[in-house]
């Protein structure tokens, strides 16, 4: 048996290990010690190999005599050498945290530069997200992935039409699947757009699909929907006439993205009346009553279905009103709604009011700002309420009617 096989024994295994933690602290040089216990058998093969009598007990090895040790010893190797051959590859860790550094610095860099060239670095929120990805090591990412996520979000904010995330993905990658989840690209991008809206990055995959849809992306063009009933386009085409038909019928229909994008206008006469609404509840109401409004249902934050519906609806002059939940979370997707061309519905300080006191449940999370109506956030504070769609569901409806 040769000396790097007895070396081997199952007995040095914890000599071993903590020399292998000294090299790799040290740059795999043998300078320092390490403080072992050792049992029989190990003080046997470590005193023949460093001419100490064989003590049970802890020992005090210092790397240079072991190094010294092996390479006059019949293997004729050196500690690296040894630890390598019996123990597996050793990793230079100061090595790898001067390259990371280098990474670091030549990426803070590349970031910097991209985001002068995006036109965002005055951007209050940008420090936010800068800040979140040095946290997280996201900001040592590839330079083309630093760069790629920028040039995302500033794309998305700067033109902030609808557009499938592989479509976004192959304009500023080259690569239809370079923003997937996965992606450095995508987590970087998805961060930004969170700090940009003061909401927290998001981990499951439904918040990363709604933080995408906020800006009008959809990660698919036939998965999300939007939820409309009594939707009357006036067109003539074949699919205008279907979509009259199961309004006829009075059938809630689920409209894709896809399907808006080639359905062509108007969607809406100028001054008809779109009522829209955050919960489901309220249109499966509607529909149980045959009530004959226009009703959209965004399902919550809207999807890039339901951003692409509202703005053409909008566009084509006819008045959405749109009304939510009173809590927080409802008032920050409001907020979205009316960016895209949406009015309130029964959704200002007044009507909050109105029915707060009686049907109000506790309000919690952190204030949100209510722009259209700033006597809105204030009331909610003060009151400490929130009134959620279903609770007002009678008013909702009576609205419907025709």
């Amino acid at each position: 048996m040769s000396l790097l096989d007895e070396l081997g024994d199952a007995a040095l295994a914890g000599v071993w290990r903590a020399v292998r933690r000294q090299l790799e602290t040290t740059g795999l040089q043998p300078s320092g010690a390490v403080t072992v216990q050792v049992d029989g058998v190990a003080a046997d093969l470590l005193g023949g190999l460093l001419g100490r009598r064989p003590q049970v007990g802890r020992w005090r090895i210092g790397l240079a005599d072991l190094d010294a040790a092996l390479r006059a010893s019949p293997a004729a190797v050196s500690l690296v050498e040894a630890t390598v051959v019996l123990h597996g590859p050793l990793r230079d860790r100061p090595a790898e945290r001067r390259a990371a550094e280098t990474a670091r610095i030549a990426a803070g860099g590349v970031w910097a530069e991209s985001l002068v060239a995006a036109g965002l670095p005055a951007e209050p929120w940008v420090v936010d997200w800068t800040a979140g990805l040095r946290t997280t090591g996201l900001l040592g990412s590839s330079p083309a992935s630093l760069q790629a996520a920028v040039s995302a979000v500033a794309t998305v904010l700067a033109d902030p039409r609808p557009r499938t995330l592989g479509e976004l993905a192959a304009a500023v990658t080259g690569d239809a699947h370079g923003l997937d989840p996965g992606r450095r690209a995508g987590a970087v991008a998805l961060r930004g757009l969170a700090a940009r809206s003061g909401q927290p990055p998001p981990g499951q995959a439904d918040a990363r699909s709604r933080l995408w849809a906020s800006v009008g992306v959809a990660v698919d063009d036939v998965s999300g929907t939007v939820l409309v009933l009594n939707w009357r386009p006036p067109s003539k085409d074949r699919w205008a006439v279907t979509m009259r038909e199961r309004a006829d019928l009075g059938l809630p229909t689920h409209v894709t993205v896809r399907e808006l994008r080639t359905a062509p206008g108007p969607w809406a006469l100028p001054g008809h009346v779109v009522h829209a609404c955050e919960n489901p509840q309220v249109l499966q109401a509607a529909a149980d009553r045959r009530l004959p409004g226009a009703l959209v249902c965004l399902q919550g934050n809207p999807s890039a279905a339901a951003a692409l519906l509202v703005q053409g609806l909008a566009s084509a002059g006819a008045v959405v009103r749109y009304h939510g939940d009173f809590d927080w979370p409802g008032v920050a997707i409001a907020g979205r709604v009316f960016a895209l061309g949406a009015a309130p519905w029964r959704f200002g300080a007044a009507d909050y009011l109105d029915v707060a006191p009686a049907l109000g449940v506790p309000l919690t999370g952190r204030r949100t700002p209510t722009p259209w109506d700033p006597g809105l956030a204030e009331a909610m504070q003060s009151q400490g309420s929130a009134v959620h769609e279903e609770a007002v569901l009678e008013e909702l409806l009576s609205d419907l009617v025709l």
